[in-house]
């Protein structure tokens, strides 16, 4: 028999579930109608599987099936789903599937097929066929109520059928076309990207229990608020607002009745402006409403309510490589990778709230006055152990930090960090302190800590007075406060050069981001103060530009930036060789202008849009720093699973699992122990991580 390298899948469908709530639930009711395969490099031949179709071809694609050494199809979680459901016995093993649309993401390009085809610079006739969508819901989706023939089939429409046919072995030629012209640095060709595909398949197959009580009891206490939030709204405003949820009339109403201008609507704002103690009393009731009422993360129990599987279980939460660049993995459906994380209740309040939320009792106001808040806070409870196992959680701590010190030999911080792991060190956001100002350590106080803080956190990437001021943000302290509170204590040197960068903006006519000149000033001195002291890593941010540039202008040649990072350009792509041995993609690079600023073709994170993008060193060590961290929790969600524990779902850099009760050594200490565990390529790099024990999950 002839050695089948690659067999090409792809598969039309029919449910009357809507697959955008659960794809898992959407395979355990839906039907096949169309098969279309490719043998390697042969002509694509289609099955239709609907009474009367052509299944001709059927023998040949179950022996092919059985015998091919790769099944690759665009979005394989689905097909293979679809096919196992199908004919489960045939071999249809995690660790034989590849996908299109993951060696895309592994290399920074756009997801959808259509999308590739037009990036990849496909001609119509290998393209995905433009009729598609037309296609897609005329056939696999039921008609509307008032429609006549309720499904449409080959008998009703046997000209759209043949071309519905002719889309299917399209798609087929299209992935297999755009294999070929993508590249495959990253999958296919890394066996370790491979392993961590097919453990991110396995645990979305797995999913995690959902306390269903909770969310059913929460969707009651989130429609009652509403409702009660609109009451209070028309009451505040003597009937003239229904809801503060409508932006637009809320702005208005404000700017008209009370004089108050607000240039958006976003939580920060509001919270500066509820700070405002001449704002008046009703004007503050309003925004407060607002804030409630438009409180996302209860949203959360309504995608819960609708992914959730008969058996109580949640699946197919997390995208692989759904980040694109970094690989870091990203949130479908139920969304877990933006859980509210910060201002939310402590674990023993959660606790005796969810009791109340699932036993329909009253909440008193004096225990949680804003409900929305609680259910808000509760949510990350909604993920729960099975029954005769326990949660366990770590999280890689400051991995990022770690590593922007480990890439920069910022030798200093590098045994600050390994003090502390070993207990005898201070705590980093003191010592940056310490380290910027010049002062001893021993003196920081808890203000200053939290200065420390966002200097640490968001400084890190060449970041400026902007980044300062999302951190200060961030962590809930006022800029132009702090900048009173602070200034006449700024090193004169230091404060002299940004004041003098104040008067280049001005004259320049460029953003002070609505500061005043003592604000702009106190941030920009921060800035610079944080680069004196961390001189190690401000200096690779123009040792990766540079080699950057350099790697533009002579094609095929590694560049080094610091001791452990080299950048090539082969063609149009730009690449940075981790240590792991993965690559950071970067497609169509160029330089712009005279400064050579450099960019590259990539997704707006806002619009969603491909479009020309622009970088920096500080933004390369950003997503390099980020890759990093998320190929050490990969390692060791490898090694977890290996041990015995389950893996349920990766958050940033937190692994959550759960482990049988009766394996006792199965422990989130012993788990921390995994994951900070040295890999082969992670010499000189403190790790450390720390997690807890539950059955129910927590922040």
């Amino acid at each position: 028999m002839t050695t089948i390298e690659k067999l090409w899948l792809d598969t039309e469908t029919y449910s009357e579930y809507e697959i955008k709530h659960s794809m898992y639930n959407y395979v355990e009711q839906a039907e096949i109608m169309l098969i279309g395969f490719a043998i390697d490099d042969e002509p694509v031949e289609v099955i239709d599987l609907t009474p009367g179709g052509d299944k001709n071809g059927l023998p040949r694609f179950v022996e092919a099936v059985e015998t091919a050494n790769e099944l690759w199809a665009h979005n394989t979680a689905f097909d293979r789903n679809i096919f196992s459901r199908w004919k489960s016995r045939l071999g249809w093993s995690i660790e034989r599937w590849r996908d299109t649309q993951i060696q895309a993401y592994e290399h920074s390009l756009p997801g959808s097929l259509d999308k590739l085809c037009e990036v990849l610079g496909l001609g119509a006739d290998e393209a995905k066929m433009k009729e598609g969508r037309q296609l897609i819901q005329l056939f696999c989706k039921p008609r509307p109520k008032t429609s006549k023939i309720r499904r449409a089939t080959r008998e009703t429409h046997p000209e759209q059928w043949e071309q519905f046919k002719l889309y299917n072995a399209r798609d087929v030629e299209a992935m297999r076309e755009v294999h070929k012209r993508m590249p495959k640095w990253n999958y296919p060709n890394n066996a370790n990207e491979l392993q961590y595909f097919a453990l991110d398949q396995k645990i979305n197959d797995r999913g995690f229990t959902v306390d269903t009580d909770l969310v059913a009891g929460a969707l009651r206490r989130v429609a009652e608020e509403q409702a009660s939030l609109r009451e209070q709204t028309r009451e505040t405003t003597g009937g003239e607002l229904k809801s503060t949820t409508e932006r637009d009339k809320t702005l208005q109403y404000l700017l008209e009745a009370h004089g108050v201008m607000l240039p958006d609507m976003r939580a920060d704002t509001i919270e500066r402006r509820i700070a405002d103690p001449e704002l008046p009393e009703a004007v503050k009731e309003l925004l407060r409403i607002r804030l409630q009422a438009t409180t996302t993360s209860t949203s959360k129990y309504a995608a819960l309510n609708r992914a959730v599987s008969p058996d109580g279980k949640c699946r197919g939460t997390i995208q692989f490589c759904g980040a694109k660049r970094t690989a870091r993995a990203a949130g479908r459906k139920f969304q877990p990778q933006n859980l509210p994380s910060r201002g939310i209740l402590p674990a023993d309040e959660v606790e005796l709230g969810i009791a109340m939320v699932k036993e329909d009792m009253p909440i008193p106001r004096f225990l949680f006055p804003n409900t929305m808040h609680l259910l808000s806070s509760a949510v990350r409870g909604a993920l729960i152990a099975a029954k005769d196992h326990r949660l366990c959680a770590a999280d890689l701590s400051n991995i990022e930090g770690r590593l922007g010190a480990w890439y920069a030999d910022e030798d200093w911080k590098l045994a600050a960090f390994k003090a502390y792991d070993e207990g005898t060190g201070h705590d980093l956001y003191n010592i940056a302190y310490a380290e910027s100002f010049n002062v001893d350590v021993e003196t920081v106080t808890k203000s200053q800590r939290q200065i420390g803080k966002v200097m640490e956190l968001f400084l890190q990437y060449e970041g400026g007075v902007g980044a300062f001021m999302t951190g200060a943000a961030t962590y809930g302290f006022d800029i132009e406060q702090l900048a009173r509170d602070i200034y006449e204590t700024l090193p004169e040197e230091a404060r002299k050069e940004s004041i003098d960068f104040y008067n280049y903006q001005i004259k320049k006519n460029r953003s002070t981001f609505g500061l005043s000149k003592q604000g702009f000033v106190t941030c920009d001195t921060l800035k610079r103060l944080w680069r004196g002291a961390n001189s190690q890593i401000a200096q690779l941010w123009g040792l990766l530009a540079t080699a950057a540039r350099k790697a533009v202008k002579n094609k095929g040649t590694w560049f080094p930036a610091g001791t452990k990072l080299h950048i090539r350009c082969d063609g149009s792509w730009l690449r940075v060789r981790l240590p792991s041995g993965r690559y950071l993609c970067y497609p169509s690079v160029k330089l712009e202008g005279s400064d050579e600023k450099i960019s590259y073709m990539g997704d707006n994170a806002y619009t969603r849009q491909w479009c020309r993008l622009h970088t920096y060193g500080g933004k390369l060590l950003e997503n390099i720093c980020q890759a990093t961290g998320r190929e050490i929790l990969y390692a060791g969600m490898v090694k977890a699973e290996e041990e015995g524990f389950i893996n349920l779902i990766s958050v940033h850099d937190e692994l959550v699992t759960e482990s049988p009760i009766v394996r006792k050594e199965l422990t989130a200490d012993r788990l921390s122990e995994i994951m900070a565990s040295d890999l082969s390529w992670t010499k000189g790099l403190p790790l450390a991580a720390a997690g807890f024990e539950s059955f129910r999950y927590r922040k």
